[in-house]
């Protein structure tokens, strides 16, 4: 048998307060609003549960029981409805993101660490893979990629760096061997180190900008690994002479500053617009994703 909570609750302060108009005051209702309260709980259990009279309301013996039993349970209750404020006003749980392996590797580590140390009762959890998935169906709370695979029915935010670049580069003995390219097609004639994404696709053709003029080459070469998890061997190769190198310029800058790696046709380097973190806008948005994407936007 199942009966209203608001009701429950009307007539515990009912007979608390030992009368309708104290309690109406107490509560903020009104007198006639909890007495139907009360007469929908007895009708509902079958039992009188307070004798009124013109001077007082008190409880009956089965009131009395029940107020002893429903005092605690309802307690319970307000504890357990304080726990989930908590996670309004201090959010915890789980932050579920789906990312390329671009931004695991050159977003998510400038932005991370200071999210974690603002919330650390929320904790994040990283999938890092290239291939589009839909963030609902493989449980995420919301995912990161770039505007031309965003879906219209998505919130985007946008999120790091406002602009991105593709940098080439190579060895300076190797160029000082091989020659500088002066221009995007004579890559063709250089072995170049190539990556492939998860979905199997090359990274490729490589693209360059100067003015209005863009340029493709569909370069050739002895190296082609897993952007997901070799990127640093592209890298390594290159820096032992291996060839000429094409990736985000973020993942060659240590090399570049150091002097390992020396640019490449840099007046060709080809500028993009940064990534948005992007989350259904038709559920109720859960408070640890919440709390991302209100830093994000404050960091923007």
């Amino acid at each position: 048998m199942k009966a209203d909570l608001a009701d429950l609750n009307a007539f515990l302060s009912v007979a608390r307060a030992r009368g309708f108009r104290d309690a109406a005051r107490a509560a903020g209702s009104s007198a006639s609003t909890l007495s139907e309260a009360v007469r929908r709980l007895e009708a509902h259990l079958g039992v009188r549960l307070l004798h009124r009279s013109t001077r007082s309301v008190v409880p009956t013996e089965a009131g009395a029981r029940l107020i002893e039993r429903l005092t605690p349970a309802l307690g319970e209750v307000e504890a357990a409805l304080d726990v989930i404020a908590l996670f309004r006003d201090r959010p915890a749980g789980t932050l579920r993101l789906n990312v390329p392996v671009s931004a695991a590797r050159s977003v998510l580590p400038t932005i991370l660490p200071r999210f974690l140390a603002a919330y650390p009762d929320i904790q994040v959890e990283i999938v890092a893979e290239d291939g589009f998935v839909d963030v609902v169906a493989s449980g995420c709370d919301a995912g990161i990629r770039y505007d031309e695979r965003l879906e219209q029915d998505m919130i985007a935010v946008p999120i790091g760096p406002r602009v991105q670049r593709f940098a080439t580069a190579a060895a300076p003995a190797y160029l000082d061997a091989r020659g500088r390219p002066g221009h995007p097609r004579d890559l063709l004639s250089h072995p170049c180190l190539r990556g492939r994404f998860g979905s199997g696709a090359l990274t490729g053709p490589w693209e360059f900008e100067r003015g209005t003029e863009i340029v493709r080459v569909e370069p050739q070469g002895p190296l082609v690994a897993s952007v997901a998890g070799a990127v640093d061997l592209l890298v390594d190769v290159a820096i032992a002479g291996g060839g000429i190198v094409h990736l985000f310029e973020d993942w060659l800058r240590p090399a570049l500053n150091s002097g390992a790696l020396e640019p490449v046709l840099h007046d060709w380097w080809q500028s993009f617009s940064g990534p948005f973190l992007y989350y259904s806008g038709r559920r109720l948005v859960p408070p640890p994703l919440r709390a991302f994407v209100d830093f994000v936007r404050a960091e923007a």
